[in-house]
């Protein structure tokens, strides 16, 4: 009588276990899309609706869609990696990796010293695009012991984003 007690708990323990384990396991299974799921055409096609030529507009390399590493960093790490390179030659006030923001101290070249430049990066995205970088130049001259702040042509500030791109590109290329 013991041995027919303690049997049907275990037989009941064991078809239990397997039940569970079966709803478990049906659940772990991948959904079959529906028709609703599946854009049609007109879906694809007024998806890039307000966008001039489509989702990949500007963006360098194979597809703007694929992954890029950001090695734990909140930015795409080939044109963080480009804008630290690009403006290694002046001093660093601060580079916040997770903000995708690089701030130089001023510097002055060598040959003017009598002006001086400090640079702002801001890497605006995590995919590796020609618009994902934005730089801001600031220039000061020296009159008397004064340091006063002069306009800038933006086309250095776009010469230097260019620098980063290009850089950026080799960086992915030899990787």
């Amino acid at each position: 009588m013991k041995r027919t007690r303690i049997m049907a708990k275990v037989t009941y323990i064991l078809g239990s276990s397997f039940i569970a384990i079966a709803l478990l396991g049906g659940c772990a299974s991948d959904a079959i899309k529906n028709d609703e799921d599946i854009p049609g055409r007109r879906e694809q096609r007024y998806k890039d609706i307000g966008k001039l030529f489509g989702d990949d507009t500007f963006a360098i390399g194979p597809k703007a869609h694929e992954e890029e590493p950001t090695s734990g960093i909140g930015v795409n790490s080939y044109l963080w990696r480009a804008a630290l390179d690009t403006i290694s030659f002046m001093p660093l006030k601060s580079a916040d990796p997770f903000g995708g923001v690089i701030l130089t101290e001023w510097y002055s070249p060598p040959a003017t010293p009598n002006e001086r430049f400090k640079i702002d990066i801001r890497i605006l995205d995590r995919q590796l695009r020609a618009d994902g970088v934005k730089v801001s130049i600031f220039k000061q001259d020296l009159q008397g012991n004064q340091w006063i702040d002069m306009t800038i042509d933006t086309q250095r500030a776009t010469d230097i984003e260019d620098a980063i791109l290009t850089r950026a590109r080799q960086i992915k290329m030899n990787m």
